[in-house]
């Protein structure tokens, strides 16, 4: 797999019509490179400690390629930017999805789900717990 391929398949799973804030994307990207690696031959991405835990800035430039073609939809809100997937990158990223050895598909499915249920302190909390090493540039106090 590859990056397009990787983020493709992440916002199927998180379902058609629904929306992928950058923080959700960018912290399941992240978890999903960190505890998948024998899965999937990750890392896709490079993860460094930023303001709110991580940060890649690949994974806006693949979410912009797929935007150019047509994949997905940025929608803006007085808050911040989310990403749709549309009809075709729906479609897309479900082939993708379906293409990952059964135990990644899973785990991959659980992590979103599991990113879904916290709020943005909780789940940035956990990640640090995790992962005190993306913790060393953070403003974000819990």
């Amino acid at each position: 797999m590859n990056r397009r391929e990787i983020v493709l398949a992440a916002l199927a799973t998180w379902g058609e019509g629904i929306g992928y804030s950058p923080i959700h994307a960018q912290k399941v990207l992240f978890l999903f490179d960190r505890e998948s690696k024998d899965l999937v031959g990750a890392p896709f991405f490079n993860f460094s400690p930023y303001d709110y835990g991580l940060f890649d800035r690949a994974v806006y430039e693949v979410l912009c390629d797929l935007e150019k073609g047509g994949f997905v939809e940025l929608r803006k809100s007085k808050r911040y930017r989310e990403y749709f997937l549309t009809v075709e990158g729906y479609r897309a990223g479900t082939a993708e999805l379906n293409k990952l050895p059964e135990q990644a598909e899973n785990f991959l499915r659980d992590l979103v789900e599991w990113v879904r249920e916290l709020s943005f302190s909780q789940l940035v909390s956990r990640i640090y717990d995790k992962y005190p090493d993306m913790k060393e540039n953070s403003v974000f106090r819990s």
